[in-house]
């Protein structure tokens, strides 16, 4: 089936891009008031609602490498990955419950500002510069890139750059109205990348039900998935044996099984959920229970994420290995591409539509945090300190416009190597490394009030360290069997910890690192936080929230354990 566009699909893609932009021109409108003010700016601050918050939280965090990158784990792994998701969900309820009130209850709008008041103004420095080299080379490249080339694979041309511009010009139009637009304007994104999203998983599941002869029902599809790859619907990876083939061993080293649950993914979601500038910023600026109720709010959508990002990769491989997807190229990372081939005229548009969504929320989303990083922490502080608000904003949006342009210039010949190992495991390779030490950090920071700031640079730069160590030389020199963990065959000649273990273990030493170094400072740091009982204590409202989600959650593990 070919991949060009009708006239209709053009109409749709038409019809999105003028939603977005008027939705967004007239929140600009209403808010021009407080153009110039660099807290309304950066923060939106006290203007956005609840939903607003949760709607922003998911446009930010879904984007092309989730609908690509998921898919092809789906695709492989089947839904253990949707741990990420529902994991994800838990991780947000302990964000809101436990780390918004520190950051609130201490005037916290960006993360380096919460290093410099717990710790000192070098930890501060050091890691603002960190965040935006990060996000600029690491995020938003890998985005853009990955994106554009999503895109053009749906178009059937050859228009890469083209889109690239595209997309980060779309993206730039909504960054330059600040946080109250990027995070209103997300509300009409996430919608339509839901909706487009639950609409290519429901033509997978009719295509499936159609191609095995049970009727163009999704119900039945979804039958004919669970029988044809029972092994797929297991949320937990069986530990390999030594009769395990290869692939059986990758499936582990991937995502490997229970020692996943006490390890990696918890460091993973409540690092990028709790200690994040891109995602805790929509709700830095709010009251706590409208901040708790929208980082909630996020958690119960990330429950039915895997609909979207990981069942369509389950139907690509039934199809696949039943020899009715012929036209699925680039192995698992085509998986998504394949299924949408399958959409007739008109709903090609839409799924372009929702991958726009998504790639263009993510990215003013993460420009957007770049500004803030580095108008109110670094230009502000070391350029000029009593800048004004107007000279504020616009550094702020001079930033947004740089970014941009150098995350182009980055990704137009793919100057870092995004193609050759694919975006989404591009990000998880050079942030991962870091998790350990930055989530240590911040957690000691928060809740012990004997942490010194010499213990936190140490912190950093050894999770740094211990996760290269158990990545890449671990195996070779301590062995593939200790006491430790144990490595297995990656298939290219040499041996592997599993990712997750890799970073449970590097956290886990990490924090010994601090807690010792800490004992040789005062029993209480002098910029240790006050905490009281009573900022950790949650409204009925809030309570009802959270028994809903973890309900869910247990649901879903109990049938598919």
């Amino acid at each position: 089936m070919s991949n060009n566009l009708a006239t209709t699909d053009y109409v749709v893609i038409l019809l999105y891009f003028i939603i977005v932009s008027t939705y967004g021109y007239s929140i600009y409108r209403k808010r021009k008031k407080d153009e110039h003010d660099a807290k309304a700016f950066f923060l939106a601050e006290g203007t956005l609602t609840w939903w607003a918050i949760g709607a922003s939280l998911i446009a930010s965090n879904i984007s092309a490498e989730q609908f690509i990158g998921m898919s092809g784990e789906g695709f492989f792994l089947g839904i253990a990955v949707a741990a990420y998701e529902w994991i994800a969900a838990i991780a947000l309820i302990i964000v809101a419950v436990w780390f918004i009130p520190v950051y609130l209850k201490n005037k916290i709008y960006t993360m380096p500002q919460f290093l410099k008041t717990r710790y000192n103004e070098s930890v501060a420095l050091i890691m603002a510069v960190f965040w935006l080299f990060l996000y600029i080379f690491v995020n938003l490249t890998s985005i853009l890139y990955l994106g554009a080339v999503a895109i053009n694979g749906l178009t059937g041309g050859d228009y890469l750059h083209l889109i690239m511009i595209g997309l980060a010009v779309f993206a730039l139009v909504i960054s330059l109205g600040g946080m109250k637009v990027v995070a209103y304007t997300d509300v009409i994104q996430v919608a339509i990348l839901i909706f487009g999203g639950l609409v290519t998983t429901y033509i997978a599941l009719t295509v499936v039900g159609e191609k095995f002869g049970v009727g163009a029902d999704a119900i039945a599809g979804f039958k004919v998935l669970m029988e044809q790859a029972p092994e797929h619907f297991k949320m937990i990876i069986p530990k390999p044996t030594e009769t395990s083939t290869q692939t059986e061993i990758s499936k582990y080293l991937t995502f490997p099984g229970l020692a996943s649950y006490a390890a990696g993914i918890w460091i993973i979601n409540l690092n990028y959920w709790g200690c994040n500038q891109y995602i805790t910023q929509r709700a830095l600026g709010a009251d706590l229970h409208t901040a708790r109720t929208g980082i909630l709010f996020a958690g119960i959508l990330k429950l039915f994420m895997p609909l979207i990002v990981m069942l369509p990769g389950i139907a690509a491989f039934v199809l696949y290995e039943n020899g009715h997807l012929p036209q699925l190229v680039g192995g698992k990372d085509g998986a998504y591409s394949a299924v949408l081939t399958f959409l007739p005229t008109g709903l090609k548009g839409l799924s372009i539509a929702a991958l726009t969504a998504a790639i263009v929320a993510s990215l003013a989303g993460k420009v957007n945090s770049v500004s803030t990083i580095f108008t109110l922490d670094i230009y502000s502080k070391y350029f000029k300190q009593n800048a004004e608000q107007r000279d504020l904003v616009l550094i702020g949006r001079l930033t947004v416009f740089l970014a941009l342009v150098l995350a182009v210039m980055f990704t137009w010949n793919d100057l870092l190597g995004i193609g050759g190992v694919g975006g989404f495991t591009y990000i998880q390779k050079y942030t991962g490394f870091i998790s350990p030490g930055v989530f240590a950090m911040f957690f000691l920071g928060m809740f012990w009030k004997r942490t010194t700031g010499l213990a936190a640079i140490v912190g950093v730069i050894a999770g740094f360290l211990l996760s290269v160590f158990f990545n890449e030389f671990a195996p070779a020199l301590m062995g593939h069997d200790t006491f430790l963990y144990t490595a297995y065959p990656n298939g290219n000649g040499g041996y592997e910890i599993p990712f997750h273990i890799c970073m449970g273990l590097s956290f886990a030493f990490t924090m010994l690192i601090m807690i010792a170094i800490s004992f040789g400072g005062p029993k209480v740091n002098p910029k240790a936080f006050e905490l009281d009982a009573e900022m950790f204590k949650v409204k009925p409202s809030t309570v009802v929230l959270i028994i809903i989600t973890l309900l869910i959650i247990a649901a879903l593990y109990v049938k598919f354990w």
